[in-house]
């Protein structure tokens, strides 16, 4: 870009900037880390940028009369300044990897996951970034460290999800005889982390230490994306049954929820079920008479349905018992199913064969030759496809969802009422 530029124009500064920052009504010199005088193009607009740092070099176009101390711009605040997520494998940003994760998916450490936007794996269940991510991009926050990660900046926020983690906990399972493929992980582990960082912080609860837990939660954003699936899935073909999973996966994500809440969560999303039966692998076991109105595998559709029926009815008890919490019900099945229907008004071409998979045909999926595996082909265009591996979605399919979330199309009160009450707060 530079050498396209001619050399006798106006001086400006390149400068490294928060994000936060790029439009601001404050004198720009406070805006600024450093600044370097280096040579001249004319006044135009600031290029895109990437949030996925907390600080990225930007070039401030000045006229020769402009003086830095006195320019002012419009300033845009940013509505939280970090955020804590929650969930399975849909928001993992890394907190499992090839050896620690699902052994169905035991190559997500290696290419092609991550390809498409890191160039390289990140431990992310897909060929880029999920909805958590465009969330954080959303809000000018850089992508969630896991919290496994101990070296990793967590000032903007923690993520505590983990890649096949449960609702309910691990030792139900282990007392049913069903640990095959199952990570030890579940939502009772991602509180444990949670509510050690806390403590770390100098919050134990609203009541015990008001301050310091306002301090962590009056500028948070909770997000707990999907939980629930993998416990249905551990349980297929088991003694218990599926009347039971629903139960105890809804109680325990519901107790969740209230204990973040008795802590002092202010601002919560909470993600349902995607309509699990439209799932390659659930395509690819189930027969092709077992199907509904919109080609998926109609049982599993009405259980992530019924399943969410009742999650949405407890969600709405939690906003009676904390009025002054607001609590975003995010409809993953209808967003999903949203796509689905208009598929080609999105850009997507295949709605159930994956993208990296291998033995071809109808679903290019075979367990026995998962995603990253070296029988596995990757498609040139995973833009195309909804479904990435067979279980996990694109970024594509991701960036889709998140913008019919954070638009307000499929989330109760829309998310923008949500940023709404936030910004009346500031």
């Amino acid at each position: 870009m530079l050498a396209k530029l001619p050399k006798d124009q106006q001086n400006y500064l390149k400068i490294t900037v928060d994000p936060f920052y790029v439009t601001t009504n404050l004198p720009f010199i406070t805006c600024i880390k450093h600044f370097i005088l280096i040579k001249s193009f004319p006044l135009t607009k600031l290029p895109q940028h990437d949030f996925s740092h907390h600080h990225q070099q930007y070039i401030l176009i000045l006229s020769s009369s402009a003086h830095v101390s006195t320019a002012k711009y419009e300033i845009t605040p940013r509505p939280f300044e970090k955020i804590y997520a929650f969930g399975d494998s849909y928001t993992d940003t890394g907190n499992t990897g090839s050896a620690t994760g699902p052994s169905s998916f035991s190559y997500v450490s290696n290419l092609p996951y991550g390809q498409t936007f890191f160039h390289h794996p990140t431990n992310r269940y897909s060929d880029g970034r999920l909805v958590i991510d465009f969330v954080a991009q959303s809000l000018s926050l850089p992508y969630l460290p896991p919290y496994r990660n101990a070296t990793a900046d967590k000032s903007s926020g923690v993520n505590f999800a983990v890649a096949g983690s449960t609702a309910i906990e691990h030792e139900l399972f282990v007392k049913n005889n069903l640990t095959r493929d199952i990570t030890p992980e579940s939502l009772e582990t991602q509180l444990s982390w949670f509510t050690e960082f806390l403590e770390s912080q100098g919050c134990k609860d609203a009541k015990a230490t008001p301050q310091k837990c306002k301090a962590v939660f009056d500028e948070a954003l909770i997000w707990v994306g999907e939980i629930g699936a993998n416990d249905y899935g551990y349980t297929i073909g088991s003694s218990v049954s599926d009347e039971t999973i629903q139960e105890l996966a809804i109680k325990r994500a519901t107790d969740f929820l209230e204990i973040l809440l008795y802590k002092g969560a202010k601002y919560v999303v909470v993600q349902g079920l995607p309509p699990t039966g439209c799932l390659t692998m659930a395509m690819y076991f189930f027969r092709e008479d077992y199907r509904d109105n919109i080609g998926c595998v109609e049982s599993v559709n009405k259980q992530s349905y019924s399943h969410n029926t009742i999650y949405q009815a407890k969600v709405e008890v939690l906003r009676k018992q904390f009025p002054d919490a607001l609590i975003v019900y995010a409809d993953y099945w209808n967003a999903y199913r949203t796509v689905i229907e208009n598929a080609h008004n999105y850009g997507f071409n295949e709605l159930y064969k994956v993208c990296c998979g291998s033995s071809g045909g109808k679903y290019n999926y075979d367990s026995s030759g998962p995603c990253g595996s070296p029988v596995s082909t990757t498609c040139a265009n995973p833009s195309e496809y909804i479904n990435w591996d067979g279980v996990h979605l694109t970024e594509g399919m991701y960036k889709v969802v998140s913008d019919l979330f954070l638009h307000g199309a499929h989330t109760t009160p829309p998310f923008p009422y949500l940023l709404s009450i936030k910004k009346k707060s500031q």
